[in-house]
């Protein structure tokens, strides 16, 4: 009574309730009539299919005997005929009969055939394993022979099963007798009188490879029964037991053909599927665990039962969604509300329906756009002022160095070396026509060497006497990008802050290479000065904290390093830029770090 109670006076239980019989009871009968469906059409399509392995296995064992019964040839041969006809033989009359078995055996490759023996009339026979004997048996005693003199055209299969010591005709015993005979008359060419017979001895073991080879589920097995229903091949025992329980079941009205039918021995119920060879005669039976033919069904059963209540389960979502329907918006913009509030911008209302709360959903988003609107003008603003500091401190560079060439020019000229003024003037010009770029900021790694090289022409001129220089970088890092006006500056120092400062011949190498295949990785090495490791240590934690363009004069390393610094980090990241190695009196080595990309950034 409570419960009806409750359910006249929730609207909920009533929506469930009416949910619940108009969505499960569809599904369920749905459900029921899928799975039947299914499962017939694969557990027809299981059996078919193994049916068709016990077909495949018959064609292999026919054309196992079509192709063997070619040796059967050997019985016109003119050389056969008259060694079996005539009462003496010669040694090359025998040897030359081997020689055609070895060249039939050569030609058609017949691994599985033990021998081949021709015996006449009266016990005189020849065979690949003995040559030429006479039997102490009397061939017209032997039953299979004397079915074959009835009917001469008829050839014999004899299966292990049905051998007798008349079948070796040439005395020689197989092991365990697993072999298979294939037996025909030779018969004159003429007259056609029988005047002897050919064996051919197979190796009953080759039919087991083919059942090992085909497989009937995952734990069943086919099995080849003769004409006697005794096997070629012996079985174990749980085996041989259920193969004789399904010939014994097998329907009288399909003893030829191929069929199938379910065992019901005891305990689970067993597939059997036959089919029969037209060349032998003999039965295969193939028998497996039925559960194993149908098991693809059953997890389609499976599934059509998950399927099914995975529906009801959504079903029941959905009823539970459409309660809450008139809650919701106002949950889902104050939880909108809150992620704004957090600064995830992108957190917008999607208005349903033009009431109230869809108005407010509206102006919640409205109000949402023009905060991001506000916060990309000032992004935008922002990144204007830094593409302008970062023009600023490369303009820097090129007077820097300029004030310093000119200056040479002019000590030149007073000098009176007109040839030198006219060299330096070119080096400058080739120098500044690269460092222009067309108003480009991005160079390749091998223009940016180009340039490196005219200005260290221009040093090399200036102090000849003490400045040699070396360039040693890969050709294939050579086409990698590279901010204009990265190397010049390293140069700079290298020779103003180390070469100068040392007695003696100066050198400076730049080289390059790769790390972790992500990072490009270029050196400045010079032989000069050196730096203290007091004044190495500001010098790195200035570069670890820097200065602003206006106070590039107090810095202590010049304005050079730290401008390339600067402008590598603010286009690649604070993980990139200038990092310095020195040993007072020994030399200096500035590193820059670069990501491999072959794109230029904007």
């Amino acid at each position: 009574m409570r419960l009806i109670r409750l359910m006249s006076a929730s609207l909920r239980i009533k929506l469930l309730v009416l949910f619940t019989v108009l969505t499960t009871v569809p599904l369920i009968t749905v459900g029921i009539i899928s799975y039947q469906k299914s499962y017939e059409s694969i557990a027809e399509y299981s059996k078919a299919a193994s049916m068709l392995q016990a077909d495949e296995l018959s064609r292999n064992i026919n054309n196992l005997f079509d192709d063997t019964e070619r040796l059967l040839e050997l019985s016109n041969n003119p050389q056969v005929i008259h060694f079996l006809f005539s009462q003496s033989e010669t040694y090359a009359e025998a040897k030359e009969i081997l020689q055609t078995f070895a060249l039939y055996r050569d030609t058609y490759k017949y691994d599985d055939v033990m021998n081949i023996s021709f015996i006449n009339l009266y016990g005189k026979g020849i065979s690949e394993r003995k040559g030429v004997f006479q039997s102490n048996l009397n061939p017209l005693r032997n039953p299979h022979f004397q079915t074959l003199t009835e009917h001469p055209d008829m050839i014999l299969r004899i299966p292990p099963s049905m051998a007798s010591d008349y079948d070796h005709v040439d005395g020689f015993t197989y092991p365990q007798d697993e072999v298979i005979s294939i037996i025909a008359t030779v018969q004159q060419r003429i007259t056609h009188e029988v005047i002897g017979f050919i064996i051919i001895d197979l190796n009953a073991s080759f039919i087991k490879q083919f059942d090992d080879h085909i497989r009937i589920g995952k734990t069943g097995f086919f099995s080849v029964i003769d004409q006697s229903g005794n096997p070629i091949y012996k079985l174990s025992e749980d085996k041989q037991k259920l193969e004789e329980l399904a010939l014994a079941n097998l329907p009288a009205a399909q003893q030829t053909g191929s069929n199938s039918f379910v065992l019901y021995p005891e305990g689970k119920p067993w597939f059997v599927v036959f089919s029969s060879s037209l060349t032998t005669g003999w039965k295969i039976v193939g028998l497996a665990p039925l559960q194993e033919i149908v098991s693809e069904a059953d997890r389609i059963r499976q599934l059509i039962i998950f399927s099914v209540m995975l529906s009801i389960l959504f079903v029941i979502i959905i009823y539970f969604f459409l309660t809450y329907r008139l809650t919701q918006p106002i949950q889902l913009l104050k939880h909108k509300m809150r992620l704004t509030a957090e600064g995830y911008l992108e957190a917008k209302v999607q208005p349903v329906g033009n009431d109230e709360i869809s108005d407010l959903g509206q102006s919640f988003n409205i109000m949402v756009e023009k905060i991001k609107q506000l916060l990309n003008q000032s992004i935008l603003k922002q990144q204007l002022l830094q593409k302008a500091e970062l023009r600023t401190l490369q303009a820097q560079i090129n007077p820097h160095f300029l004030y310093n060439t000119l200056d040479s020019i002019v000590w030149m000229a007073e000098a009176g070396k007109s040839e030198s003024v006219i060299q330096l003037v070119k080096a400058l010009s080739q120098f500044f026509r690269l460092s222009l770029n067309k108003g480009r900021d991005w160079v390749t790694i091998r223009t940016e060497l180009a340039h490196a090289q005219s200005y260290l022409i221009i040093q090399q001129m200036r102090y000849r006497d003490i400045l040699e220089y070396h360039i040693d970088i890969d050709e294939e890092l050579q086409e990698y990008p590279i901010l204009n006006m990265t190397l010049q500056p390293l140069i700079e120092n290298a020779i103003y802050h180390g070469i100068k400062n040392k007695r003696g011949k100066g050198w400076i190498t730049i080289s390059g290479y790769e790390e972790n295949d992500a990072v490009i990785v270029l050196t400045v090495t010079d032989n000069g000065a050196g730096i203290t490791p007091e004044r190495l240590e500001l010098l790195r934690h200035e570069l670890d904290h820097p200065v602003q363009a206006e106070d590039y004069d107090s810095y202590e390393g010049g304005f050079g390093l730290l401008n390339v610094h600067q402008r590598l980090r603010l286009y690649f990241g604070e993980e990139y830029g200038v990092q310095l190695s020195s040993v007072a009196s020994e030399g200096t080595t500035v590193s820059i770090r670069i990501p491999k990309h072959r794109r230029a950034y904007p």
